[in-house]
């Protein structure tokens, strides 16, 4: 039996922001902490950002099992070797497409105060990406590739993110951008 077909991404992203939206109404209503408009504005524009992500590296998904899938053995597409096989364009929109998260997480997660935790968030989410690509590449025949210079890359959109949010705490102040305080949080500790 062989299958071939396109998984696009409105039919998986489209159902999870309902979902999002829901979740977000539902935590206004039963929560006992109330959030002003620009902190649930901030929440929401970070579910779209996640939303963007997985959009850019999961989708479409081509399912191709049986006689179509890709007769490549899906451990010759890791790229093991760091910064050999990158190419430049590729790189730098890896590096862009982490940036928003290392200037959201610290205004969404106050404990994300210095450059090391915005990097190890930023490998983290990185690496849990390049291992669902891996997975869905073995199991569903996709020929998405999974590439240790993505983990640079990505990291270091997300320590830039982070760089330039901390410098324009600095130039605008810290009351108009962080938008809130939360207890044991000091609006200082940004490093």
């Amino acid at each position: 039996m062989s299958i071939q077909f396109t998984i696009s991404s409105i039919r998986v992203l489209g159902p999870l922001f309902i979902l999002i939206l829901l979740a977000l109404v539902i935590h206004a209503r039963v929560s006992a902490v109330r959030y002003t408009s620009k902190q649930y504005m901030l929440m929401l524009t970070f579910a779209i950002y996640m939303l963007g992500v997985l959009h850019f590296v999961f989708f479409p998904i081509d399912v191709n099992i049986g006689i179509y899938a890709n007769q490549t053995p899906w451990y010759k597409n890791l790229q093991w070797v760091p910064l050999l096989t990158a190419d430049a364009p590729s790189f730098l929109l890896n590096v862009v497409l982490f940036m928003p998260l290392g200037f959201l997480l610290p205004l969404l997660k106050p404990s994300v105060n210095s450059i090391r935790k915005a990097a190890r968030a930023g490998l983290m989410f990185s690496f849990t990406i390049e291992i669902l690509q891996l997975v869905i590449r073995i199991t569903l025949g996709n020929g998405r590739s999974t590439d240790i210079n993505d983990l640079i890359a990505n990291t270091a959109g997300s320590v830039l993110g982070f760089v330039i949010l901390g410098l324009l705490i600095r130039l605008i102040g810290q009351n108009l951008i962080l938008p809130w305080t939360m207890r044991g949080h000091k609006r200082s500790t940004m490093r």
